[in-house]
């Protein structure tokens, strides 16, 4: 699997940048090699561990009149001083792209290789120095071509999406005793195509009218999951005024979501196999986790006063309840943007993690400190107009069952000067659907949630040196009996000074977690690192 993803976003970047080359030289190629010293310090009891690292990576963006891109990937191979940390392989990397192929036809591409937690009661460490609780390795790659033409007035627009994701199993959960054990997430193969025909007001009719339609279809390898999803329907667009409009729209749609049982010993407890995850019986029924089928509804209003600012907002009938959606955006200037969401929606992880990675910006910061590079939370961009996008409300845990997934997000980033700086807040609440697939495991209806907050600061002092910081803060609650909310916060620093080809990078960061009335736990981390660059 590391190897599929490595050769094949390495391949799109190659597609990407032969074809940008092709155009412009406005294509900047960096490979990397780096070796760093770190050090771990328990401030708790006073244990301190360190180790070496030995990485090499590749920084990759493209913009051309047809291709717009980045790739920036790093390998890093851990290598122990004695036996209190093991010799790991961490993938760490981003990637997207988007390529005018031909008048009307766009192909998009994205891939991320990152660590994050797994088990939602477990430990929530924030910065992934040294020996980590409850991290899970994930790889998640997407593409697909999009088509958009006019048939007289008619606009039409097609698209169809293939993506993949893959989960290792985490290392040890540290959830506390007495809670039941959760299966863990294996790979996924999803697929989306949609299709919508519309007209713009005053064109036909003093309104504006758009039909459409879509399906969705995933196929997990963890008890035979399955996620299918079919829908059509008819939306109106009624402006009032210069800046203002009504909406509203009715559909039908059917979504259903299953999985098979649990293998289970003579003594009712599921079978494991060497990773931990739930063995399958394939001889047990397709169990129906959530099904809705049935018209749905809602109506709204846009609001765009000018080219600079856009906010919609809906509220509906869906899912058998109220349901509220919006977005707003505001580009204050070639530098400077503010975006912010309200979602609603039944989804899975494979499926959440490769729709969140897929409106990600094409351009994103990928210099920040070594130590919160991860990929896992937010991402920002310099440009105005996509400052950003979280993952947060993927990674705040990994789950196998579906769920309903509500919440808000909203980024900035400005960029002034030699300074960039910005932040990302956002809520985050899953309502699960999982039968009694295992004894004694029953996750239907519990609902989760998690609140997270970050903010990151860069300031380029010299044409040779830089500062980075960065502070973060996580709250997450299961929702299962017996279960605590998990706090976990901290702040990271470096500094950066260039030789020429040759950077040297001190870091150093801090963080905390708790649980309930157990004692906060604490640590403190630093690096040395040296990079020559190609």
């Amino acid at each position: 699997m590391i190897r599929l993803l490595s050769v094949g976003v390495a391949l799109g970047a190659l597609i990407a940048g032969t074809t940008a080359q092709a155009q412009s030289r406005r294509v900047q190629v960096t490979p990397y090699i780096e070796v760093g010293q770190v050090l771990d310090a328990d401030l708790n009891n006073g244990d301190v561990l360190t180790y070496s690292t030995i990485a090499a990576g590749i920084d990759v963006a493209a913009s051309t009149a047809r291709v717009t891109g980045q790739l920036s990937y790093r390998y890093e191979r851990r290598i122990s001083w004695d036996d209190d940390i093991g010799d790991d392989d961490i993938h760490t990397g981003l990637a997207r792209v988007s390529a005018h192929v031909a008048r009307g036809l766009t192909l998009e591409a994205g891939g991320i290789a990152t660590r994050t937690r797994s088990d939602i009661r477990g430990a929530a460490p924030g910065v992934l120095v040294g020996n980590v609780d409850n991290i899970s390795q994930v790889y998640a790659v997407y593409a697909g071509p999009s088509y958009a033409t006019r048939v007289g007035p008619v606009a039409v627009n097609a698209s169809y999406q293939a993506g993949y994701t893959k989960v290792e199993s985490p290392s040890f959960t540290a959830v506390p005793p007495g809670q039941p054990r959760l299966d863990y997430y294996d790979d996924s193969f999803g697929q989306v195509a949609g299709i919508s025909a519309g007209v713009q007001p005053g064109q036909i009719l003093p309104v504006g009218l758009t039909a459409s339609g879509g399906w969705e279809r995933e196929d997990s390898g963890q008890l035979d999951g399955r996620y299918e999803g079919w829908r059509a329907r008819g939306d109106v667009l009624a402006p009032i005024s210069p800046y203002v409009a009504l909406t509203g729209g009715v559909g039908y749609e059917r979504i259903e979501t299953s999985s098979r049982s649990a293998l289970t010993d003579a003594a009712g407890a599921p079978v494991v196999d060497r990773d931990g995850r739930f063995v399958t019986n394939d001889a047990s029924p397709r169990q129906i986790a959530y099904r809705t089928d049935g018209v749905y509804y809602d109506a709204g209003v846009v609001w765009r006063p000018n080219r600079r600012t856009s906010a919609e907002a809906h509220v509906g009938k869906r899912y058998g309840s109220l349901s509220y959606t919006g977005l707003l955006t505001y580009q204050a200037s070639e530098h400077v943007g503010f975006a912010a969401d309200v979602y609603d929606s039944v989804t899975t992880f494979g499926r959440q993690l490769r729709t969140g990675l897929s409106n990600l910006p094409t351009n994103f910061i990928s210099t920040r400190d070594a130590f919160t590079q991860q990929f896992n939370g937010c991402v920002f961009s310099t440009s105005g107009s996509t400052p950003g996008g979280c993952l947060n409300d993927v990674f705040q845990s990994i789950s196998t069952a579906s769920y309903r997934a509500r919440g808000a997000d909203a980024v900035l980033s400005v960029t002034r000067g030699r300074s960039i700086y910005g932040g990302g807040v956002g809520y985050a609440n899953r309502k699960l659907f999982n039968r009694q697939s295992v004894a004694g495991v029953t996750l239907y209806g519990i609902e989760d949630e998690s609140y997270y907050g970050q903010l990151f600061f860069n300031r380029t002092l010299t044409p040779v040196s830089t500062v980075d910081a960065n502070l973060f803060v996580n709250y997450y609650e299961s929702g299962l009996a017996q279960s605590l909310g998990v706090w976990s916060y901290g702040g990271t620093a470096s500094y950066g000074h260039s030789f020429g080809r040759l950077t040297t990078t001190a870091s150093a960061g801090v963080y905390a977690f708790d649980t309930g009335d157990v004692d906060t736990t604490w640590s403190a981390q630093a690096l040395l690192a040296a990079r020559y660059s190609f």
